[in-house]
């Protein structure tokens, strides 16, 4: 007699996944466009549930305290995600910073002058923007560095939707002075928006950055003395008074970029290996991380801007809101072409073959979109002020989805544009044969 079959184990929901499927979820995570999607949905998520029936519970699980009083760790969750998680995403940009400068654009310096002094000039532009727009305001001088920020991950999403067809090095110039861009914004974050400085928690996060570059260079790759070291400098940054973003791009400008001899890991598909540097194993490991859940909670945390009463009135009438979108849209855009044609009229500095000016202008607008960075600094500049902020965050929106859209616009028409001659030389060269 047969035994009767064993029913199916129930599947459970939330299970840890299979090594397979981990690794898919982890390529998945690494591509620029599902970061962008998920920068985007849960920023919708945070907005609509600012603006819901349950907007209560919404503020409450922000301003929920967790962690020890001891280095003034006892923070709430928005701050753990803005201080700690954020420190994730601008560890990575630090490790593609120092790429750039090793191997990068940022390594030639003829090549480097031309993203560089756009980065700058769509920095000191959005200022110029921002306080014309604001002035008058009692607050005006508070808020004058949020529209300096690009968001990397959004920004580079957007160019691989709707560029499939645009030359690489637009990505190359995109890329270069996003980083540039970001480290500028740390530079702001932790000279302006520091206002008490500790002097002991400084020195001894200095002292842990100095012990670890000198393991990365005595070529120690041990986790157990290089995570609780990393963990170091970001408490003592934290509990020096400086932003402790700082912490994440200070670790990733001291992990070594060299290769070990023997040093392997896995390729992008997972199949070969091929030597890699510690630096970039730990940009192919925490970039899933920061794209999948580090920047979604944040954004999450602080997209919620309340549109409820007189507040969607005032973001178009308030002149702190408009002048930070006016400085996202047009500081940014004309910040970022003018810096690099200036450069290209009067230095030696010149535009890749590859690209035209027509593709600069569109890629300049598409630095409009500053979501995540300045959204950041929008909480550091109007921390004392919650109805201003939440105007503040209102007009960072604002701003980064005119440019967005814009910038889609002309991406799409310049991407139209080289699609059309793709297949003009196909058909030349089918002619001379």
């Amino acid at each position: 007699m047969t035994p009767p079959a064993r029913p199916a184990a129930p599947k459970r929901v939330f299970a840890r996944l299979r090594r397979i499927e981990r690794r898919h979820v982890a390529e998945v995570l690494r591509t620029e466009t599902v970061g962008g999607a998920l920068l985007i949905v849960f920023a919708f998520l945070g907005l609509v549930w600012a603006n819901s029936p349950w907007s209560d519970s919404y503020e409450t699980v922000k301003d929920t305290v967790v962690g020890p009083h001891l280095w003034h760790l006892d923070l709430s969750l928005a701050d753990w995600a803005a201080d700690f998680l954020l420190a994730f995403f601008f560890l990575v940009a630090g490790i593609e910073l120092k790429h750039e400068l090793q191997v990068g654009e940022l390594s030639d310096r003829r090549a480097a002058v031309l993203p560089v002094a756009s980065a700058l000039c769509g920095m000191v532009v959005p200022i110029g923007v921002y306080l014309a727009v604001s002035a008058g305001h009692e607050h005006a001088a508070s808020g004058w560095a949020v529209p300096t920020a690009t968001d990397i991950a959004f920004a580079l999403a957007v160019l691989a939707v709707v560029g499939q067809n645009l030359p690489s090095a637009l990505r190359a110039f995109l890329l270069t002075l996003a980083v540039v861009d970001d480290l500028g914004a740390i530079v702001i974050i932790a000279i302006a928006y520091t206002e008490k400085i500790d002097t002991v928690a400084l020195v001894v996060a200095a002292l842990l950055v100095v012990a670890f570059y000198l393991v990365q260079r005595a070529r120690i790759t041990n986790l157990w003395l290089n995570v609780p070291l990393g963990l170091g400098i970001w408490i003592a940054v934290h509990a020096s008074g400086v932003h402790a973003t700082v912490a994440g791009v200070a670790i990733g400008l001291m992990l070594r970029g060299t290769h070990n001899e023997g040093d392997k890991d896995a390729t992008h598909q997972g199949q070969a290996q091929e030597r890699s540097s510690p630096a970039e194993q730990v940009q192919w490991r925490l970039q899933p991380f920061s794209a999948g859940f580090c920047v979604p909670v944040f954004a999450i945390m602080s997209a919620g801007v309340d549109i409820g009463g007189d507040t969607l009135g005032n973001l178009f009438s308030n002149r702190i809101p408009l002048a930070i979108a006016a400085g996202l849209f047009v500081g940014k855009t004309v910040g970022v072409f003018g810096g690099a044609y200036l450069t290209a009229r009067f230095t030696r500095a010149e535009l890749s073959d590859e690209l035209r000016w027509r593709d600069i202008a569109a890629v300049s607008t598409l630095t409009g979109v500053g979501f995540t960075v300045s959204l950041l600094i929008a909480e550091l500049a109007f921390d004392d002020a919650p109805e201003l902020l939440n105007l503040a965050k209102g007009g960072v929106l604002l701003g980064s989805l005119v440019s967005s859209l814009v910038a889609v616009v002309l991406l799409r028409r310049r991407n139209r544009f080289y699609v059309q001659l793709c297949g003009e030389e196909a058909t030349e060269d089918s002619g001379e044969e």
